[in-house]
């Protein structure tokens, strides 16, 4: 049996650019869809190279259980002594900011200052060990910043608390974190392929904080990804490295944390201090700041699975 190049994901949509690049390259591979389904134990998998795309944010597209079934066929792939990237361990860091925060800043990469609560009451005892305003809310395991919300204050938690627009975390854990206010209103996004670093792109947060720069995220973006004239600002825009000693940081994190592929995005504040807040193990591309720079990850992402296929 030819060996292949398998894709572990449960979002047809963010596969669409990587499957294109691998047919460009010639290289055989398959899909694995992970919604539902089944590992028999007893049976060994096929040969080839395995690449996890699981997504933290997979329940909110009714995919409520694909990160546990990802973690079972994760552990069978490396059992048998298959080639995974990013493989189970990535898996726990994709699914916990927790685990985030405490493995970047064991590594001397500063993160904002957290606190972690499990239970609503417990979210404004958290805010109020935090003692500082502003502060965000954010769930642990989310994506796509969704559930990121705003404070001034504690009684303006206290509101959103008892209102509708509550949102429980899936895994019932809220972190309540220092907001880190950037000058220029942007974050930046260092992508890695293979532990290397690729390159960074800027995300203009001045409309909000839906920062995920897949092409399928942009909707009310400045720039319209289905056909419409490009505005002159674009949300999305790849930019030369400014900070190399937090990139180097970086590479050492994804090492330790056996992390193949990811985006991990980080602020400066107005002192010029970086902090780094979310890794992205499964890692999307923006199509339009890619044209314009004229480098593109899924081909480069591509290139690599097809060279670790041939190895």
């Amino acid at each position: 049996m030819t060996k292949k190049i398998y894709v572990i994901h449960e979002n047809n949509e963010w596969t669409i650019h990587l499957e294109k690049r691998l047919q460009e390259l010639n290289l055989p591979y398959e899909l694995w869809h992970l919604n539902e389904g089944t590992v028999n134990l007893q049976e060994a998998p096929p040969e080839g190279v395995f690449y996890s795309r699981m997504s933290a944010s997979s329940h909110t597209r009714n995919h409520r259980y694909a990160p546990e079934l990802t973690g079972a066929v994760l552990d069978w792939l490396e059992f048998h002594g298959r080639t995974v990237f990013n493989g189970s361990q990535a898996l726990q860091y994709e699914l916990s900011k927790v685990k985030q925060y405490t493995q970047l800043e064991r590594l001397g990469i500063q993160t904002p200052k957290t606190v972690v609560a499990v239970g609503k009451s417990k979210i404004v005892d958290a805010a109020k060990q935090l003692n500082m305003v502003p502060f965000i809310t954010k769930h642990n395991r989310a994506g796509k910043g969704l559930g990121v919300q705003l404070f001034y204050s504690i009684e303006g938690l206290e509101e959103y608390l008892n209102s509708k627009r509550f949102e429980e975390p899936v895994d019932g854990i809220t972190l309540v974190q220092q907001y880190i206010q950037s000058p220029g209103q942007f974050i930046t996004r260092a992508e890695f392929i293979g532990g290397r670093y690729i390159y960074s792109v800027r995300v203009d947060t001045s409309e909000g904080f839906e920062l995920c720069p897949a092409d399928a995220c942009q909707i009310g973006d400045l720039y319209c990804p289905v056909g419409e004239q490009p505005k002159q600002n674009m949300k999305f825009e790849i930019v030369e490295n400014a900070h190399p000693e937090l990139i180097t940081k970086f590479e050492q994190f994804l090492h330790e944390s056996k992390i193949a592929i990811a985006g991990i995005e980080f602020i400066v504040d107005e002192q010029g201090n970086a902090y780094a807040y979310d890794v992205n193990t499964n890692t999307n591309y923006n199509a339009d700041a890619e044209e314009a720079y004229g480098k593109y990850g899924m081909l480069e992402l591509a290139k690599f699975l097809g060279e670790q296929l041939r190895n």
